[in-house]
């Protein structure tokens, strides 16, 4: 989605209300967007008739805020459980979210691995920068696993790389930003000498700058020396004679956990580094995980941090594994942060959509029929769950509607079964999601749809949607091609 280079605006603002929904609440990118076309299809015919747009905009905001309202009245709150049974619920709404995803077939083996990551954050913060994601080629689906703590891949290493210490119980960590290796002159550097008995000295200077510099690294008392920039076969094989370890050109990502995460704030410079510009953790390990090796930082003490190693036998295959999960860790964390849950499977779409019916009943005027057809649009969520897991759509609808319409609330709960290709309670079966995805997206969709309805014209460009096109405004006077509308002066542009 970010990749997406669209020029029209309407599609445009369509891509901009999902990219909103996916950084306010990580999921419901596809539900925001689907509304929104829905919303803009009932309102057309309106248009089509002569309505002025403003009238449909007021009616589309009034039930867009009384949907929200109800939402926030059918919503379950989960607060004042113990760690446990909030953790179920959690992992319930994870597997809700990965049941429509490519890893839905191992839903709940990552939704526990999930909610086991969020978990491991800082609960007062939760930041999501704080999980890593790493992806290694080969082995299935299931031997992807959680690290708590911070893990990267091996960086590029030098001669002498294998000599180092690969486990440390309780280090010391530096994190540089500066390069530990001999820099090559320039092409066009030149060096005089008076007295050719110097230039022994001008040879010795350069590298005794490097040596003072791996000096103090060593003096500063760090078994763990990692680096933005590059370390060099020289200081490689120094810190290797010392028992230490080093990793240069880390990843600006990981560099920046690991000093979240152990304290160890990136120095500039080896001079007067003292052990308040030190971190530390509980243990360091490398470990072979495929073909690849991590190195692994555990019990890291000043932030809460985690990693998640996916495996899987194709590339394409754990990318979309990792977006997946994304969109299932943003949802245990605004459901963690906002303990509240609605029904999911079009359930709650399908009782907003029977709630506003009836209150549009107790309407008069032209913003009946404008509410009536927003309820009507919010039905396209179970239809859609319909068409994607091959069941008819109609059928299901016309049992959703029967189930709803009853004078109790027992129906409220009743939404698509994808298994069955019936209807079952999507609450009883632990078929949520957050209340606050379905309030965002009603928000978003409805915003967008009434932007674009206020729009009073759109001007076109014939020439430029096709060379087919392009031909069509021909030469001469009179009328020409229905493209091309009235010639002007001998050679006219083609109007639309």
């Amino acid at each position: 989605m970010k990749l997406l280079e669209i020029v029209h605006p309407a599609a445009k603002t369509l891509v901009d209300i999902a990219r909103s929904q996916d950084a306010e609440v990580g999921d419901g990118t596809t539900t925001v967007v689907i509304l929104a076309g829905e919303f803009l299809k009932e309102a057309k015919s309106y248009v089509e008739d002569g309505v002025h747009p403003m009238n449909i905009i007021k009616s589309f905001r009034l039930a867009c805020e009384l949907a929200t309202a109800r939402v926030k009245e059918l919503s379950t709150s989960i607060e004042g459980k113990d760690d446990a049974d909030k953790d179920e619920l959690l992992k319930k709404c994870a597997m809700t979210t990965l049941s429509s995803k490519l890893v839905g077939g191992e839903k709940e083996f990552f939704a526990d691995m999930c909610v086991k990551a969020v978990r491991s954050l800082d609960q007062d913060l939760l930041d999501p920068r704080m999980i890593g994601v790493k992806k290694v080629m080969g082995g299935s689906m299931t031997d992807s696993f959680l690290v708590d703590g911070v893990a990267f891949k091996k960086t590029f290493s030098y001669a002498g790389f294998e000599q180092m210490t690969k486990h440390f119980k309780q280090p010391k960590i530096l994190a540089l930003n500066m390069e530990l290796e001999l820099k090559s002159e320039k092409d066009n550097a030149e060096v005089r000498l008076s007295d050719p008995t110097k230039y022994q000295e001008i040879v010795d200077a350069e590298w005794n700058i490097i040596y003072e510099k791996l000096d103090k690294c060593v003096a500063s008392g760090a078994n763990i020396i990692l680096s933005r920039l590059a370390i060099g076969d020289l200081a490689t094989q120094y810190f290797a004679d010392r028992g230490l370890f080093c990793a240069g050109r880390v990843e600006e990502q990981d560099l920046l956990r690991v000093t979240k995460a152990t304290g160890a704030p990136v120095q500039t410079t080896v001079n007067n580094i003292s052990d308040a510009q030190l971190g530390f953790c509980e243990a360091f390990e490398e470990i072979q995980v495929g073909n690849e090796r991590f190195n692994i930082f555990r019990g890291c003490p000043q932030a809460k941090t985690c990693t998640l190693v996916l495996r899987g036998g194709a590339e394409q295959f754990i990318e979309e594994a990792a977006r997946s999960l994304n969109d299932a860790i943003e949802i245990v964390r605004r459901a963690m942060k906002n303990a509240s849950i609605v029904p999911g499977g079009g359930a709650i779409d399908m009782e907003l959509s029977k709630y506003l019916r009836d209150y549009s009943r107790t309407v008069a005027g032209k913003s009946q029929l404008f509410i009536s057809s927003y309820a009507k649009a919010l039905e396209i969520i179970p239809r859609q769950l319909c068409d994607n897991s091959g069941h008819d759509a109609t059928d299901v609808l016309n049992k959703l509607r029967q189930k709803h319409a009853g004078p109790s609330t027992d129906g409220a709960n009743y939404g698509v079964d994808v298994n069955t290709g019936g209807i079952c309670d999507t609450f009883a079966k632990f078929i949520w999601e957050p209340s606050m995805v379905k309030i965002n997206a009603l928000n978003a969709a409805t915003e967008a749809t009434c932007l674009i309805l206020s729009i009073d014209e759109t001007v076109r460009n014939p020439r430029s949607e096709g060379p087919e096109d392009g031909a069509m405004g021909g030469r001469g006077g009179g009328r020409g091609m229905p493209m091309g509308g009235r010639g002007m002066g001998g050679r006219g542009r083609g109007m639309r």
